[in-house]
């Protein structure tokens, strides 16, 4: 009864993505896991990628034995439903997390495609309960466990967090910061009054900034020098079109996803501020490691109404669960819980 997971080529390692799979592999290998198929590749040839990728997955078949359990990581592309299927030929067990559904933001699948695909896991662990909610409105019906959150490793750590009195209060931002994605980036100077905004990453157009005393732009730093170097009070989670709600499909997304900056920023030790109906408000409230709003214009009431004594607390806060994520806790936590249901 073999514990094993499968692994891919990854084009580059630094992404948000591939940096969060990147870090479930070390921590299932950390748990005694072992490969499946090959060792990860980093190929930027697509086609090599390929060939090394399928030759993963067929040399997984005559690896795995009955009852073992392989881990899988989805979307696994065009190979996840063959991967699934040769497993339990072996008369295996799937488990899957997902990182993304398809189906909800991009559309490249419907929704009836996309449960189909997951029907071939054994066991599901989606990042949160709504997540879970939705996938169950839509038909799916297998067991499933809540990662929570995204763990975070890096040897890296932040010492520079400022107190609540050193004002204005600074706001930090980082991430994919293209257009598509982020275009309320490009009217938020607009609206900040009596705080100051700090924005990391690649793709945005520093020309457009008017206001540079309350807004300033970066560029793009490597995770663990942001991790080391970053200063500021709040780390932001907000996506779309504008910064009244987070609007547009990669706003509508925050509803079921979990930001991946969300652990970098905690990793910061920064507290967070979070749209009310993301999916990760809960998480963030119920711990006490920041603050949920209705738009950003909101930020220019409440930021200077929390006291000093409610920030030395968000901070505190974001130092435990900092070493939480820090140790793949919420991974270990999920994995743990379907052990459970496997005995059962």
């Amino acid at each position: 009864m073999a514990k094993l997971y499968l692994s891919k080529n990854y084009i580059e390692t630094t992404g948000a993505g591939n940096k969060a799979k990147t870090d479930v592999e070390k921590i299932l290998s950390d748990l005694g896991y072992k490969h499946a198929g090959l060792m990860p590749t980093t190929y930027s040839n697509k086609i090599i990628g390929f060939i090394f990728t399928l030759t993963g997955i067929l040399k997984m078949f005559f690896t795995i034995e009955e009852n073992d359990t392989v881990f899988i990581q989805y979307p696994f592309k065009k190979y996840y439903t063959l991967a699934c299927k040769l497993i339990h030929l072996r008369k295996g067990k799937v488990i899957t997390l997902i990182h993304d559904l398809g189906a909800f933001r991009r559309k490249k699948l419907t929704i009836r495609e996309e449960i189909n695909k997951l029907n071939h896991s054994d066991y599901l662990i989606v990042l949160n309960k709504n997540m879970k909610e939705w996938l169950t409105k839509q038909g799916y019906s297998k067991p499933m466990v809540c990662l929570e959150i995204w763990d975070y490793l890096s040897d890296s750590e932040n010492k520079e967090q400022k107190k609540l009195e050193k004002q204005p209060i600074k706001v930090i931002y980082a991430g994919n910061i293209n257009h598509r994605k982020n275009k309320f980036l490009y009217s938020l100077e607009d609206i900040i009054l009596n705080w100051k905004f700090e924005l990391y990453g690649k793709g945005f157009d520093e020309n457009k900034i008017k206001n540079k005393n309350k807004f300033t732009y970066k560029g793009f730093y490597q995770s663990d020098k942001l991790i080391e170097e970053v200063c500021g009070h709040f780390g932001l989670i907000w996506d779309g079109d504008s910064t009244a709600e987070c609007k547009g499909s990669f706003g509508d997304y925050l509803e079921i996803n979990n930001p991946h900056k969300t652990s970098l920023y905690i990793r910061c030790n920064l507290p967070l501020i979070i749209w009310k109906k993301a999916a990760l408000a809960s998480f963030i409230i119920d711990n006490k490691i920041g603050i949920s709003i209705k738009s950003l214009e909101e930020l220019n009431e409440i930021l200077p109404s929390i006291s000093d004594e409610e920030y030395e607390e968000m901070k505190k806060n974001i130092k435990d669960i900092n070493k939480k994520v820090s140790s793949g806790f919420y991974l270990k936590k999920a994995l743990a819980q379907i052990d459970i249901l496997n005995c059962q």
